[in-house]
């Protein structure tokens, strides 16, 4: 029998075959998956912001930006049975929810978050071999670690499995 792990919002999870893993509403946020086929075991974070230097108290909650949440999830997913070479990475999400007439920077968050994954995986040499950014739609993502199938629910687009 089989688990459907959730991720929340600022956070992250791992699992091992036959569960799934699952994070939703994702809109601006990015969700990650790390994965070892061979090994059948993932792991998936859910990215709110592209640098922990946004955080603003004491406490820090590393699964909530990009730069701190890889390197976490890259440790639990080896702690799992995961090795680190054959790690591939599929994302979603990054969504520019909000039509600014601004150009501040700030305001551009999906796209900054999916950048920044992207640049915490290239430091961490893990391929991107699938990823579904951008656009203005909220998506939910689904990951299956025995098939290495990654389920995306797009609002107002359907579904795709890749």
């Amino acid at each position: 029998m089989s688990n459907v792990v959730k991720v929340g919002m600022a956070d992250l999870n791992v699992v091992t075959s036959p569960d799934t893993i699952r994070t939703s509403g994702l809109g601006s946020c990015v969700g990650v998956i790390l994965y070892d086929e061979r090994a059948q075991v993932a792991g998936m974070a859910h990215v709110m912001l592209p640098d922990s230097s946004y955080a603003r108290n004491d406490k820090l909650n590393r699964a909530k930006y990009a730069d701190t949440a890889l390197e976490d999830l890259i440790d639990r997913v080896v702690a799992i049975g995961a090795t680190k070479p054959r790690l591939k990475a599929k994302m979603a999400g990054g969504a520019q929810m909000f039509n600014f007439s601004s150009s501040n920077e700030a305001m551009r968050i999906g796209p900054r978050n999916a950048e920044s994954v992207k640049e915490q995986l290239k430091k961490f040499r893990v391929p991107v071999v699938y990823e579904d950014t951008g656009g203005g739609s909220g998506r939910t993502i689904e990951f299956n670690p025995a098939t290495s199938v990654l389920e995306i629910r797009t609002v107002n687009k359907g579904v795709i499995k890749v």
